[in-house]
């Protein structure tokens, strides 16, 4: 099948476009970007020039940021197209809600992804989990915002969600290997003074489950989730693509290449059975973080 991609920046770069040239159900026919390309495919500056052009094009995955997400994904559904749109799937629940019920009254697919659900260690960790008595997690997640969005001043503005970007990673693992759903207790947020989003967070969830978010890590990253059960432990490393069960390595992967082939292959999936895919659980944790937690100040941030 044809694919537009729209936003060509890091993400597009480094994940969607090698996964869709890898892949046997796709075919990159055309972009839309304000100033991204990729060489040898058809490119446009806007998608309703993109819409306008290519007809034959039947979906469109949409990598922008999540503010200006909503109106790329309304107009491409209008349009006809079926649309898979990157995490976090906008910028409110209520807009994903819209889309949602666009999509369906349309008879279009609608995927809002989760890449890290993708993650080798993950069904694994589900399967073994759903029988066992769950009686702690620990979520430690912390990376180096310099590296993963350089310059990219849009992930501290309203609606970027700071450190929350990739912190709700973790969160769509979580309630993907949970046994029984969880809900936020509690929140510290810390925002520099600089800046409309977090840098930091810890959260405290029913369950005895705790995550600690931070940005602002140097050198190795950590992307760790551990669990005690009644069973023993199990612990996901490497943003879930490395799996531990009573301290033996089960599943492991260096990279989240996978993920996004992943994705795709889920995609074609959902298109050819004419189904869509809107889980917004991850997404509803952050909102209840921004409405429950507790507002710190710290130093300024700049790039």
């Amino acid at each position: 099948m044809k694919i537009a991609l729209v936003g060509i920046g890091k993400i597009a770069v480094d994940q969607h476009v090698p996964a869709i040239a890898e892949s046997p159900d796709w075919d990159l026919a055309a972009t839309a970007s304000r100033q991204g390309r990729v060489e040898g495919v058809e490119s446009h500056t806007d998608i309703a020039d993109m819409l306008a052009a290519r007809p034959d094009v039947p979906v469109v995955s949409i990598c922008v940021p999540p503010v200006p997400r909503y109106a790329v994904a309304e107009a491409a559904l209008k349009a006809g197209r079926h649309v898979m749109l990157e995490k976090p799937p906008g910028a409110t629940l209520a807009e994903v809600h819209a889309l949602q019920a666009l999509a369906a009254e349309r008879g279009l697919t609608l995927f809002a992804t989760w890449h890290s659900r993708m993650a080798l260690g993950v069904p694994e960790a589900k399967r073994w989990l759903a029988d066992k008595a769950v009686r702690k997690v620990r979520i430690t997640w912390r990376e180096d915002v310099r590296k993963w969005h350089p310059g990219q001043d849009w992930i501290f503005k309203p609606g970027g969600m700071g450190v929350f970007d990739p912190g709700i990673n973790a969160l769509s693992i979580l309630t993907e290997i949970l046994p029984e759903p969880v809900h936020l207790i509690s929140a510290r947020l810390e925002f520099p003074r600089n800046r409309d989003t977090p840098i930091a967070a810890e959260l405290q969830f029913s369950g005895n489950v705790s995550a600690e978010f931070d940005w602002r890590q140097e050198g190795p990253q950590t992307w760790n989730i551990d669990i005690e059960t009644d069973a023993g432990p199990l612990s996901l490393r490497m943003g879930g693509n490395q799996l531990f069960i009573g301290g033996e390595r089960m599943e492991s992967a260096e990279t989240i290449a996978g993920e996004y082939r992943a994705l795709y292959a889920r995609m074609a999936d959902l298109v050819r059975g004419g189904r869509s895919d809107v889980d917004l659980a991850p997404m509803v944790h952050v909102a209840d973080a921004m409405t429950l937690g507790r507002r710190v100040l710290t130093d300024p941030f700049e790039f």
